[in-house]
């Protein structure tokens, strides 16, 4: 009798478990190139000497990871720029109804907390470009995906959207 309840036992787990196993969100094909910045990530660059800033070195800690529903990569980010710290939260997704990625983000200082860094992104193979505006300047953010463990990052600035200016560079190596 005691074989039987463990054989009863274990049909009732195996037939129990597929339903469970069906409220796990799968990412979706358009929302799987986001999946490449999940984990730890280890940033190291170098601002620009330009008009509006002195050159200088930096180092960026982000940490990216997906929702709970999986319909956003979020990470965050402990930015040690030349003189300051700074820190924020980014989201990115995939919106179905423009058919378009965008990069949502957050700071705790630097700007107000009214003017986040809203931009549409394009993801082009390994290549992801963020257009977007923050303190009535036009950036144009760069990550290029070398390998699941390498990406560089490029910053620009723009007036007109045709001349960028390189205001930083830097390469991130995935830690875990």
């Amino acid at each position: 009798m005691n074989r039987l309840s463990i054989f009863a036992s274990v049909a009732a787990l195996v037939m129990v478990m597929p339903v469970y196993a069906a409220d796990v969100p799968t990412i979706t094909p358009e929302l799987q190139p986001l999946d490449i910045a999940s984990g730890t990530w280890l940033y190291h660059g170098e601002d620009m000497a330009t008009a509006d800033q002195k050159a200088g070195k930096w180092t960026w800690l982000e940490e990216c990871g997906w929702s709970a529903n999986h319909a956003f990569m979020s990470c965050s980010f402990t930015m040690n720029w030349p003189g300051r710290v700074v820190k924020s939260q980014s989201v990115n997704t995939y919106n179905y109804s423009d058919k378009s990625y965008w990069h949502y983000e957050m700071f705790d200082s630097e700007s107000s907390g009214a003017d986040p860094f809203i931009a549409r992104m394009t993801i082009a193979g390994n290549t992801w470009t963020h257009y977007g505006k923050a303190d009535k300047k036009t950036y144009r953010v760069i990550y290029h995906y070398a390998s699941p463990t390498q990406v560089t990052v490029r910053i620009e600035l723009s007036s007109d959207h045709v001349h960028w200016t390189t205001m930083a560079q830097g390469e991130g190596v995935k830690q875990t």
